[in-house]
């Protein structure tokens, strides 16, 4: 049969009741600012990575540009054991900003011939970068990172408050284990 434990009462550790101890309240007062810490730390952590990844991503886009380039040579065919429709690495030929030719390593469809015209993506430089993400991805990826800072921020004052209220609790255990050394024996006495 199960204990009955009555109703819980919200806040017990701040009202007045006999059997309140100081650790109580202690205990009450480091989880309400462990948790107050973990919200409004994990809270500003994310946003502020949201918003530093959105610039980032959003400079990421303003700053590349694609260009037409050539392949260089042939794309490798595709064997008979593999999949059409493969996609490989092959070397193209472009024209950076200042004029100067440029080669590098992009991916096409395999069996793609030489001399063929392609859009490469580049920086303000003419280097060689991945296609910037859309806008919608863009914030997709920030918010994702920013649920992860949150999270890591948060968690930091959350476990220190965990680590501090089981502190507490030994110590609450180990007080009544001495007065339970003191008063159990006088207890068998007067049973007798």
């Amino acid at each position: 049969m199960a204990a009955f434990r009555g109703p819980k009462v919200l806040l017990w550790r701040w009202r007045r009741n006999p059997l309140r101890r100081r650790s109580d309240v202690l205990e009450a007062w480091i989880m309400l600012a462990a948790w107050a810490f973990a919200v409004l730390g994990g809270a500003v952590a994310g946003l502020v990575t949201v918003r530093a990844v959105e610039d980032t991503l959003a400079r990421e886009r303003a700053e590349s540009r694609t260009v037409p380039a050539r392949l260089v040579a042939d794309a490798p065919n595709v064997g008979a054991d593999e999949p059409a429709g493969r996609v490989v690495w092959t070397k193209v030929r472009w024209t950076a900003p200042d004029g100067t030719a440029r080669s590098g390593q992009v991916r096409v469809s395999a069996g793609t011939s030489a001399d063929t015209p392609v859009l490469v993506w580049t920086d303000a430089k003419g280097r060689l970068v991945t296609r910037p993400p859309t806008v919608a991805v863009a914030r997709l990826r920030a918010c994702l990172i920013g649920v992860f800072a949150a999270g890591g921020v948060a968690a930091g004052p959350f476990a220190v408050g965990r680590l501090l209220r089981g502190r507490l609790e030994r110590r609450r255990v180990d007080r009544w284990d001495e007065e339970w050394e003191r008063v159990g024996p006088l207890w068998g006495r007067m049973a007798s």
